[in-house]
């Protein structure tokens, strides 16, 4: 009986050291980095960087090859437009404030909405204003690209 009473305060006492080590045990930390929601909204600035510096390599790596833009007067552009719009001169941003922009994240797809106020030219027009936009990214290998976007005048 003694022998059967050691048994059991043994295990007993080795259970409780194991539960106990597992109490204090914390989970490992994630990696830090950032998080989709920054990836998205970085994005977005290089974007703009990009349209200011007249940059089309830089823009054509942000833009996935399938890419289609509506803009505000409702005409569509594909990636291909949009880039030669930007190394023809077409397309010149000035200045380029960013409101608030919010990113919801469903799946493999991040979709970004903002506002922001610039001073801009459009085949030699002003297209100077406020601006409402929306752009949807998807994420292709390790990379996030947009593959659409809609812009609407503030009025």
């Amino acid at each position: 009986m003694k022998k059967l009473a050691g048994a059991l305060l043994l295990i007993c006492a080795s259970v409780g050291l194991v539960y106990g080590q597992a109490m204090t045990m914390k989970p490992k930390a994630a990696p830090a980095g950032p998080s989709i929601s920054d990836s998205i909204k970085q994005l977005e600035h290089d974007w703009t960087d990009a349209m200011k510096a007249g940059d089309a390599d830089k823009l054509s790596a942000i833009l996935g090859d399938d890419w289609v833009g509506l803009g505000p007067d409702g005409t569509t552009q594909t990636k291909a437009q949009f880039v030669a719009g930007l190394k023809s001169g077409d397309y010149k941003l000035a200045s380029f404030d960013f409101g608030p922009i919010t990113v919801k994240v469903v799946g493999g797809v991040a979709i970004a909405q903002g506002t922001d106020t610039e001073k801009s030219t459009t085949k030699g027009k002003d297209s100077s204003g406020k601006y409402l936009w929306m752009d949807v990214f998807t994420k292709r290998g390790d990379s996030w690209v947009a593959v659409r976007s809609v812009d609407a005048a503030v009025k």
